[in-house]
């Protein structure tokens, strides 16, 4: 049964008294639920090789989770949506990040500096690049991977690569570097700004480069 609750009821019971506070948590982790077993069932081609009790399991640990961030953050909701789409939005975001860690839970950025080997470039176009362009574009990257060895330090390098390159998550770069988002932020904006640099000093157009895996 669905219990409706305007915002000031979702507010005043989740701030209430023992008995009507665990009531209104209790119905709270079942909207949540709800939203994220959704999303999982329907917004994410990714996971339909997972039967829907795998799944429903997801949507049981997120929502406990889920759970206790809103509670934590229910001063912040300031009435412009309603209470419930305001928890739901909260839901989707952590169900998101916990997905993407979970894709990198064995991600170790001292696999970047032992392979040393950058991902191939993907084409996404439904025409391929003739071969004169296949050649090219491998001449690049091996000039790429030079450049971020001779130009950077393995710190830049390591954040850049699993960042820029890997889509690794920045909470986890971060995290495995023992820094915050802020101090990542500006490693990557100095690694990026040296790589411009060393590339356009030895007379090579980054623009162009990068070009060259759009056609």
């Amino acid at each position: 049964m669905t219990v409706t609750r305007t915002n000031e009821q979702w507010l005043h019971e989740l701030n209430g008294p023992a008995d009507t506070q665990a009531a209104a948590i209790a119905d709270l982790r079942q909207h949540v639920r709800r939203s994220i077993l959704y999303y999982l069932s329907q917004d994410r081609s990714d996971l339909r090789h997972l039967s829907s009790q795998e799944l429903e399991r997801m949507a049981d640990d997120l929502a406990q989770d889920t759970t206790l961030r809103i509670m934590d953050k229910i001063e912040n909701f300031r009435g412009e949506s309603q209470f419930t789409t305001w928890a739901s939005r909260i839901a989707v975001r952590m169900t998101i990040s916990d997905l993407r860690r979970a894709r990198y839970r064995d991600f170790s950025l001292d696999d970047l500096t032992a392979n040393g080997e950058l991902p191939a470039a993907s084409d996404n176009s439904q025409t391929p690049p003739g071969p004169e362009i296949v050649v090219e574009q491998s001449d690049v990257l091996v000039t790429i991977e030079r450049a971020l060895r001779d130009a950077l330090t393995e710190r830049q390098y390591q954040a850049l690569v699993a960042v820029a390159l890997r889509g690794v998550p920045m909470d986890l770069v971060a995290e495995q570097m023992g820094t915050n988002r802020n101090a990542l932020y500006k490693l990557l904006h100095d690694a990026r700004r040296k790589l411009r640099q060393h590339l356009e000093s030895q007379g090579m157009s980054v623009d162009y480069m990068l070009n060259l895996f759009e056609k």
